[in-house]
């Protein structure tokens, strides 16, 4: 039996705008892409989400990779969106007694940035891999989440928007769902026994 649904925050919760890289790109005539593919590169987001340097640290090193560290401020302030569909299943899930939580590749600013979005508390616990020290897709990170929700991985419901993080779930014995959209979370949800609209 399902008792929580374990959200990933980036990408499922909150979005960011690509046109903010662009236009940062563009004022400080650098390459289109590059401060994506050099934040995402694996030496650096490895680090970051592991806890390993902090997020300034991080926006740091991106701008000494690109060659400006105006353009990695500049991208790095932006603070994301919210689905608003996001909250309000998570308030449904809640009302039929379901925990919400959520599991962040995130860094040590990831407090800071749900109480900023009003998420503290519809939302808990919110594991974030800085402080758990394993980022997804590491089963270590996985097992602390069980761990700390003291409940086997089939009654964790677990949706991301990377179809790894969710393979490496689901080889744990989790109910996992790619997640493209809320139509097709919910529908998910139901295969799975939760009664939602």
């Amino acid at each position: 039996m399902i008792t929580t649904v374990l959200f990933d925050l980036d990408g499922v919760i909150r979005h960011f705008d690509p046109e903010v890289a662009t236009r940062a790109e563009q004022r400080h005539g650098l390459a289109a892409g590059v401060i994506g593919r050099t934040a995402f590169d694996g030496s650096l987001i490895g680090g970051v989400v592991a806890g390993q340097m902090s997020r300034a640290e991080w926006v740091e090193r991106i701008g000494d990779a690109i060659g400006s560290g105006d353009a990695a401020r500049e991208w790095a302030s932006q603070q994301g969106r919210i689905d608003p569909a996001l909250p309000a299943l998570a308030e449904e899930l809640a009302g039929r007694g379901l925990r919400t939580a959520i599991l962040t590749n995130g860094t040590d600013t990831i407090p800071a940035e749900v109480a900023a979005l009003g998420l503290t508390g519809m939302f808990a616990p919110i594991f974030n891999t800085a402080d758990l020290g394993y980022a997804k897709p590491d089963p270590r990170a996985f097992a602390l989440v069980l761990d700390a929700l003291g409940c086997a991985a089939q009654s964790v419901f677990f949706t991301d928007d990377s179809a790894g993080n969710v393979a490496a779930a689901a080889a744990l014995g989790f109910p996992a769902h790619v997640f493209d959209g809320v139509e097709g979370l919910r529908a998910a949800l139901r295969d799975h026994g939760i009664d939602v609209g």
